[in-house]
């Protein structure tokens, strides 16, 4: 993989652009603490051989991009705490910010509009990009997120005890394996990946960039955004809502939610998909938003 810098809202940001240079152009935000590298990269050649060009990037204090060391970790239970009883939560920035670096990197590759489409945290990016930016976004796909309305299903308790559950040794060997737990346990139960794949990603993301602080700081982030229900009526971009039937970490309610917010938004939901991109899914995914990129070009031609 062959990835660039870039200067863009103030900050460095490692992008990979790949495909042709006239082609229409998809932009993939990733969720929590992933890398650009957790989009497989058959999912992106896939989106490539429909004829789009895609641009994938790692999120501010993730992977190779501007890591935010003076700002601090933040302590998740106290902030946890804090949301829970009303009390403001000050993040190091906001899911807002996250969104303008997109653009910015967007503005950069000097592309005015894109067919944006993100993952968990990178879906709640998305919608963020899609109610600020609506002359950027050509159409928006949100996988595997959520709206941020507290009454909805919380993640189920094995997927919370594993996130919460982090070795503290900084042994390489107990990080990875930790990970490799963690991926199972929210992964997709009807496509488990393979013990050798999964070992490989996660051992390759570990040495390209492994950088928990980011992961505590993109968490209260998340936290303090809250509601994005109000925001979510100023989408005007078509929209595609992909979630698992079978996600612990996000219940399928979160992509219910998001749906029935943006007017006009598709629903798609995958029996035995958790909250993973799974090599077995890759074409229906690719499919799926290739498919609704097109019809949106098709509409607005």
């Amino acid at each position: 993989m062959t990835t660039e810098q870039a200067t863009a809202n103030g900050i460095s940001i490692t992008y990979e652009d790949k495909g042709p240079r006239e082609a229409p152009v998809i932009l993939l935000v990733m969720g929590l603490g992933g890398q650009l590298t957790l989009w497989p990269d058959e999912f992106v050649e896939a989106l490539n051989a429909h004829g789009f060009r895609t641009i994938r990037y790692d999120n501010r204090d993730v992977g190779l991009s501007t890591r935010f060391d003076a700002a601090g970790v933040p302590n998740l239970k106290w902030m946890f705490v804090k949301a829970a009883i009303g009390l403001p939560v000050r993040p190091a920035y906001t899911l807002a910010d996250m969104a303008a670096d997109g653009m910015a990197l967007l503005d950069h590759l000097g592309v005015q509009r894109a067919h944006v489409v993100g993952a968990s945290m990178g879906g709640m990016i998305s919608q963020h990009i899609a109610a600020r930016y609506p002359d950027r976004v050509l159409s928006l796909t949100s996988i595997m997120s959520t709206t941020g309305n507290r009454r909805l299903p919380r993640a189920n308790k094995e997927a919370m005890q594993v996130l919460a559950n982090r070795p503290m040794s900084g042994d390489k060997e107990d990080l990875i394996a930790y990970s490799v737990r963690a991926a199972r346990v929210i992964g997709s139960p009807g496509y488990p990946a393979t013990e050798e794949r999964l070992q490989r990603r996660v051992r390759s993301d570990f040495e390209r960039g492994w950088y928990p602080q980011g992961v505590a700081r993109q968490m209260a982030a998340i936290v303090s955004d809250g509601d994005r229900r109000a925001m979510l009526k100023d989408v005007k971009a078509p929209t595609l809502v992909i979630h698992g039937e079978a996600d612990p970490l996000v219940p399928i309610a979160g992509g219910r939610d998001t749906a029935e917010n943006i007017a006009g938004a598709r629903l798609l939901t995958i029996p035995g998909m958790g909250h993973d991109l799974p090599l077995a899914l890759v074409d229906t995914l690719a499919d799926a938003v290739a498919e609704h990129a097109k019809e949106t070009a098709s509409v607005a031609a």
